[in-house]
């Protein structure tokens, strides 16, 4: 595991489109059908990291709180799932139900949304306003897996509250920290 941080991309940047396979539905999906009616908040994650586990419980509480206010979710994977197999769409599949996702998670198998998105770590997230301009990208919260901090998603719930209630989500952002994202060789 390297400890990664996310690349912190222009604000204002239009999200990049997509067209990925849904491992619950077994379905494609594009940003366009995905897209929230106040935002949309794209997260690349997997399962095998233990940044995500560490916050994947706070990920489905405020994806909940928050998927009733307009705000739409969509958690890709796009690890090498032939050297991380328990990052393959079946395992992807099993994660999602057992943790009750009510957000797509959609696998990146070519890295080519990955790539478009230049996310770096998992978790990586993003956020777009209502009409796909990056607003926010940086961590979810302070915790760590090391720092006995409880994951709560305060920076990212306050980038949210800040679009839910029409004002400028702050520009100073920290950056995300992860693993790496298991690019193929």
């Amino acid at each position: 595991m390297a400890l990664t941080p996310s690349n912190m991309i222009s604000l204002g940047a239009t999200a990049p489109d997509f067209e990925l396979l849904n491992v619950v539905t077994n379905q494609t999906q594009k940003l366009a059908e995905l897209k929230g009616e106040k935002a949309t908040v794209i997260l690349f994650i997997c399962n095998h990291c233990p940044y995500v586990k560490h916050l994947e419980t706070a990920i489905v509480q405020l994806t909940n709180e928050y998927i009733p206010k307009g705000i739409s979710f969509v958690a890709i994977s796009a690890n090498d799932a032939e050297k991380y197999p328990e990052d393959a769409p079946e395992k992807m599949r099993e994660k999602a139900l057992i943790l009750g996702y009510k957000f797509p998670y959609l696998y990146d198998e070519t890295q080519a949304v990955a790539k478009a998105y230049d996310a770096a770590c998992t978790p990586d997230i993003y956020v777009y306003d209502k009409n796909l301009k990056l607003a926010y990208r940086g961590q979810f919260d302070d915790s760590r897996p090391s720092n006995q901090i409880p994951p709560t998603g305060k920076d990212l719930a306050n980038a949210l509250d800040a679009i839910l209630n029409g004002n400028e989500v702050p520009k100073l952002q920290k950056p995300s920290i992860g693993c790496n994202i298991k690019w193929k060789t």
